[in-house]
């Protein structure tokens, strides 16, 4: 590229300078204006992921009219969030009122009517919630109580969520952000480059491009991924007998959407593993082995079948590299940069590949 060849005269350094000065000014605005810009930016998401569908309805099909395509992707994708809610909900409602019948079994005899129960796992529960009176709680029907009682973060985490939640549906903007952005889909992504200079259009078709190809690419496949987690999680916990299974598999497909985030529900998983031992008299050790089997099973799948199908070679990233990248993210961004880490890692090699290196790699142009 040329401004990547050209020599560096103090011309050129004052206007990096500048150039930085504004970058870092339109980072503070971005922050600042945060609350109104994150339900757009959503909106945006979604419209890239739903266009397939909108122009599946309209060239496809033959509707005539875009803002009737439109308002039917928007249904169809309603319809297919109430379907799902309405497949798991009630069934994760039954598993939690038998989970509080389990747990009320183990904390009445702390398990010792199971001698598969290790006695260095017993302890340990034991030790978690020796200044709670569980059973107590348990049999008050207080189930708010209880999780402000034993799990105050996660009860936290759930306010503010639900916080979000109602005030995100309370207000409508998000959805005609989406129903807008829909309708004049094809037209922005025309227009918008006739904001830009002429002489820096290529290099801003070429980032654009870029961000589009790895960072919507990622979200799109790690939405299939997870979704494909939450189905053979559900169906390998249901094969084993294992408690909870649309619960617990509805929860680990959900944390997957980060890779290697799955690993964390091994934690639950192995407590329902023990509370189920201590109600049914089922060996501990097997309960647990079926549910490693499952993540094994499950993992290779995913590594081998899946994830190469979805994801293609978007990321392209070694195993270490991954773990460096969502370690740095969670660092600086907590939750969200966890979310972007792998693909802005992955944009940054490629442009260090791509004009450091310079081996070639194609941009990936709009």
């Amino acid at each position: 590229m040329p401004f990547l060849s050209s020599p560096i005269t103090f011309d050129r350094f004052a206007r990096l300078l500048i150039a930085l000065a504004v970058v870092l000014s339109l980072w503070f605005a971005v922050s600042y204006l945060s609350p109104v810009l994150i339900p757009f930016a959503a909106a945006g998401v979604l419209t890239y992921l739903l266009n397939p569908v909108c122009n599946f309805l309209q060239h496809t099909c033959r509707l005539r009219y875009r803002v009737v395509c439109v308002l039917l992707t928007i249904a169809l994708a309603f319809a297919v969030v109430v379907g799902l809610l309405w497949l798991c909900v009630p069934p994760i409602v039954h598993e939690l009122s038998l989970l509080k019948d389990a747990a009320i079994a183990y904390f009445t005899d702390h398990g010792q009517n199971n001698a598969s129960i290790p006695d260095a796992v017993r302890h340990m529960v034991d030790s978690q919630f020796a200044d709670v009176d569980v059973v107590s709680l348990l049999e008050s029907d207080n189930v708010q109580g209880l999780v402000k009682e034993v799990l105050p973060p996660v009860w936290a985490l759930f306010r503010s969520a639900a916080s979000l939640l109602v005030s995100v549906v309370a207000s409508l903007i998000g959805l005609l952000y989406l129903f807008f952005l829909l309708l004049d889909y094809e037209r922005y992504r025309r227009s918008w480059q006739q904001l830009v200079p002429a002489k820096y259009r290529p290099l801003a078709r070429q980032v654009v491009g870029d961000i589009i190809h790895y960072m919507c690419g990622y979200f799109r496949g790690q939405f299939f991924i997870a979704l494909s987690n939450c189905v053979m999680f559900t169906l390998g916990f249901l094969v084993i007998g294992f408690p909870m299974p649309v619960a617990l598999g509805c929860f680990i497909g959900i944390i997957s959407f980060v890779p290697y985030l799955q690993l964390f529900g091994i934690l639950p998983a192995t407590l329902l593993a023990l509370l189920e031992a201590s109600k049914t008299g089922e060996n501990f050790w097997l309960l647990t082995l079926g549910m490693l089997t499952v993540y094994v099973v499950v993992q290779v799948i995913q590594d081998t079948i899946v994830t190469p199908r979805v994801m293609g070679h978007i990321m392209g990233l070694s195993p270490a590299i991954v773990l460096l990248a969502l370690t740095a993210g969670a660092f600086v961004g907590g939750i969200g940069g966890l979310m972007v880490s792998l693909p802005l890692t992955t944009i940054a090699l490629t442009y260090y590949r791509r004009y450091v290196v310079r081996d070639g790699a194609p941009p990936a142009n709009v």
